[in-house]
């Protein structure tokens, strides 16, 4: 009997998922060993250092459970303290854009209430690959080259990471062992112990933001996922800091299209395009971590509500890894995690092999704006898994990398997944199309429908090459009976979806 299924970005990363489910771990394990891996093999995507969103569907459970694992700003951070290291605007890279990692501690909350195996079991794969060194594939080594002027500001990340060739070894020997003691001593090691030490001693190094403190006082937080009815399926993302009721405004607006205007092509770029701008001013002027401020779901969830006015103030990166699994017994698990631009903050931790995250780009230096940088907060976060149910039962999971873009991708694999009843491979495969940052360019893979056509047409359109990594790594599995599953994993990752025989 077939035990589960997992899809991510690499294969290796799949391959372990798969393997932790043929053992006896369920997906909620199997899930935290790929994204490990993950943390190893794809640095350009996410990193130990960086946060977790995940969405939960518990064995036996009437729902789901969300957790956001989003790091804080430091306790140093506020605007005077960038304003006066010469900054008009927040930085995008660099030891000022750093926040907590809010991984680590996530991994441990997922394990302690849904898992059945420990944080060294889990792990230990992992370490192994950065240990003994992974083969370098032709995406990463793209990345590598493309990030050598960023790298190159640090030694440490320069070392790490040089320009490789692919078919490359690359070895992180101290990442394995942080890995290790993790596996060995907890998530208390990495918040409050020598890893903990490690980091604040660079942050600090560099006059940070983020103290030993900060790390110290580091905690998830469970919550409930909102929903929006989208056709005959029941979507589920999680709610503020994420962009999450971005993507229900976006498939609440969607819904009201009849069938026919969802149809690929220049008719469905228009609506898209106008529902898109609709939908992200909104997201600017309200959300941001609900401890200092909460965003009304009306706005949101309405179509007939007027939209906010205004551009989004995007930014154009927004590197992660996204997976899903499911396995026998009934639990599934929709995860995202990210260092947020590729190669996040591109300073290493001494000591550590691990890329601190530059999630704190997205917050503004505006006082009036409700995502302001202030102390110990939360940014707006681009980080947002989901599920579906039909007829009260799980139904779907999937989502994608993207950064900004999620919302837009998501939509569109979804779409493809209930109004076309593609299969998952077919869904994440079908060419797709995204609106840029300020709305201004709408880019199409080169064999979207009429894409040419557009193009020519000199309306803000540009073709890119088809399965381009910035339209997402899209993954997918839809849940056809107890064991009975079919998933997709994006081409346009190294990924697959591996089912445990």
């Amino acid at each position: 009997m077939t035990k589960g299924v997992i899809a991510t970005p690499h294969q290796l990363a799949s391959e372990v998922g798969a393997q932790v489910l043929r053992d006896g771990g369920n997906a909620i394990d199997a899930a935290i060993a790929a994204n490990a891996v993950l943390c190893v093999v794809y640095p350009h995507m996410t990193s130990v250092g960086g946060d977790l969103m995940a969405i939960v569907w518990p064995a036996g459970a009437s729902g789901p459970l969300g957790l956001i694992g989003a790091g804080r700003s430091g306790e140093l951070a506020t605007i005077e303290a960038v304003r006066s290291r010469g900054h008009d605007e927040m930085p995008e890279r660099g030891i000022l854009t750093v926040t907590v990692p809010g991984t680590v501690e996530a991994w441990g909350r997922l394990l302690e209430r849904f898992g059945t195996l420990g944080l060294g079991a889990v792990l230990e794969p992992a370490a192994a690959l950065a240990g003994d060194g992974f083969v370098i594939t032709p995406q990463l080594s793209d990345f590598l080259k493309a990030a050598a002027d960023v790298l190159g500001r640090e030694p440490a990340a320069q070392k790490l990471y040089p320009p490789m060739e692919a078919g490359m070894l690359l070895r992180n020997p101290d990442l394995a062992s942080v890995l290790k003691d993790i596996g060995r001593g907890g998530i208390s090691g990495f918040y409050r112990g020598e890893i903990a030490s490690a980091i604040a001693s660079a942050i600090k190094r560099r006059d940070g933001l983020v103290t030993a403190r900060d790390l110290a006082a580091h905690r998830s937080h469970w919550v409930d996922p909102i929903t929006v009815e989208y056709r005959d399926v029941t979507v589920y993302e999680l709610p503020p800091p994420t962009q999450g009721l971005t993507a229900l405004a976006m498939l609440a607006r969607l819904n009201e299209l009849p069938h026919e205007e969802l149809q690929p092509g220049p008719g469905f770029v228009v609506h898209f395009k106008r529902i898109r701008d609709a939908c992200y001013p909104l997201r600017d002027r309200y959300i941001t971590d609900p401890d200092f401020a909460v965003a009304p779901l009306q706005p949101f969830l309405d179509p007939a509500q007027a939209a906010a006015g205004g551009a989004a103030s995007l930014r154009e990166g927004g590197d992660t890894v996204y997976l899903c699994a499911a396995d026998e017994h009934g639990n599934l698990v929709s995860l995202i995690q990210s260092v947020a631009f590729d190669f996040g903050s591109g300073i290493v931790a001494e000591g550590t092999g691990m890329l601190l995250q530059n999630r704190g780009a997205y917050f503004s230096l505006a006082p009036d704006h409700v995502n302001r940088l202030e102390p110990r907060k939360r940014t707006m976060h681009t980080l947002i898994p989901a599920m579906a149910t039909r007829d009260g039962r799980p139904w779907s999971i999937f989502g994608t990398m993207g950064g900004d873009g999620q919302p837009q991708l998501q939509a569109q694999v979804l779409i493809n997944l209930v109004d076309h009843a593609l299969d998952p491979p077919e869904a994440v495969w079908r060419p797709r199309i995204r609106v840029q940052a300020g709305g201004a360019r709408t880019s199409l893979e080169a064999d979207y429908p009429h894409a040419a056509e557009l193009a020519r047409s000199d309306r803000g359109f540009e073709l890119m090459p088809s399965r381009h990594h910035s339209f997402g790594h899209a993954h997918a599995i839809v849940i056809d009976g107890p064991t009975a599953w079919r998933a997709g994993a994006d081409p346009r990752s190294d990924g697959t979806a591996v089912f445990a025989l």
